[in-house]
Order: C-alpha cells, then sequence, then structure tokens
C-alpha cells in the first residue's frame, strides 16, 4: 500500500471579514492562486499528473457554488474533475483526509488537497439564510442563552445539540 506524503503546502494571509486586502477577491480566483502557487512549488511535477482537485468549502453557495473544486481547477490551468466537500468548519481537512484514502487504495498518485472561505461575501456572513427548523428551537435558546458570557465550564447539554450555531462558536 502506498503512501500519502503532503509535499507542498500553502495558503492566503488570514482576513478579516468585510475588511482588508482579501475582501474583493471571489473564492474561486483565491483558490486557483493558491493552487497555482503550490504546484509552481514543486517543478518537477508536472500538472497534467495531478489526478484531481478536492477543495472543501463550508459555504459553498453563490461565487463558492457551481463546484467551485472544478472551477478553480480550470483557472489554475489544471483540467480535472473537481470535488467540493462541504463539512463546514473542517471541510478542507476532509479533503486531505479523501486524498490520502485515495492514494492508498491505488486510485491515483498525485492529488490536490484545498479549502478556501470567503463567507464574508455572502449577504449577512451566511449562505444558509432562511427559517430554521423548529425541532432545534430548544437546542437554539440554550446557545443563546450562553452567548452573553460563559463562565461555568462546558458541559454537554441534555436533549438535542443545536445545528445553527455560528462557525466561532464550533471552536
Amino acid at each position: 500500500m502506498p503512501d500519502a506524503v503532503i509535499v507542498a503546502t500553502g495558503r492566503t494571509p488570514i482576513g478579516r471579514a468585510n475588511k482588508g486586502s482579501l475582501v474583493s477577491c471571489r473564492p474561486d480566483d483565491l483558490a486557483a492562486l493558491v493552487i497555482k502557487e503550490v504546484v509552481a512549488k514543486v517543478p518537477q511535477l508536472d500538472p497534467a499528473l495531478i489526478e484531481d482537485v478536492m477543495l472543501g468549502c463550508g459555504q459553498p453557495a453563490g461565487e463558492a457554488g457551481y463546484n467551485v473544486a472544478r472551477v478553480a481547477a480550470i483557472l489554475a490551468g489544471i483540467d480535472v474533475p473537481g470535488v467540493t466537500v462541504n463539512r463546514y468548519c473542517s471541510s478542507s481537512l476532509q479533503t486531505i483526509r479523501m486524498a490520502a484514502h485515495a492514494i492508498r487504495a491505488g486510485e491515483g498518485d498525485v492529488f490536490v488537497a484545498a479549502g478556501v472561505e470567503t463567507v464574508s461575501r455572502f449577504q449577512f456572513g451566511a449562505s444558509d439564510v432562511g427559517a430554521h427548523n423548529p425541532a432545534f428551537a430548544e437546542a437554539e435558546a440554550r446557545t443563546a442563552a450562553r452567548n452573553p458570557a460563559v463562565t461555568e465550564p462546558w458541559t454537554p447539554p441534555k436533549g438535542i445539540g443545536d445545528v445553527n450555531i455560528a462557525m466561532g462558536q464550533t471552536a
């Protein structure tokens, strides 16, 4: 079974929501820029050998819709299928896992595993706006009660979990 290794990495600077130098950058363009730069770090790699671009995106809608992985791959000059993975906060981590599994299973040798997020480009910072499922009302109320200041240690609440918390709260 072949080992999977990471041979190059890259990222953009961390931006501030609705501010900074990245605020006007579309997620597909941003991902393509980083993919190009990372592939360029490995000059002995023929980009035609890349099997797939796996791109995690916690909010794959709007400009990050339409299979942003495929769009970013094309913009980066890599003609592969592309797969967009939505696992919210761990989307890009999941792509690394998927690429490692594919290599170890013998499905290919070279994959791009990455992630992109530009949530501040959505109205109100989210693409998932709309009515929440009332089954989670009690859990949302628990979260709202804890928001002002948490002074006691966290313990798992009883009942159904709150699926509508913000990404910062999941940390």
